[in-house]
């Protein structure tokens, strides 16, 4: 889960960049239009849900008692 959150977190990080670099990298390169109130705060969103997906991962000693 920890690894998810890193490349969703990866992904918001290339996201914020390339829209400093006017680089449209759902609209360009995955091709979804997003509204304009959405475009602008979808990278923050995606790095916010990739810190909450580490955050409540399970431990790896979690991981082992829960086999």
């Amino acid at each position: 889960m920890k690894i998810l959150g890193i490349l969703i977190i990866a992904f918001g990080l290339i996201d914020l960049i390339g829209s400093y670099m006017e680089f449209d990298l759902w609209g360009g390169f995955i091709g979804v239009q997003l509204p304009d109130q959405l475009w602008q705060y979808s990278s923050y969103i995606e790095i916010a849900i990739g810190y909450l997906v580490m955050k409540f991962a399970p431990t790896n000693s979690e991981e082992v008692l829960d086999s």
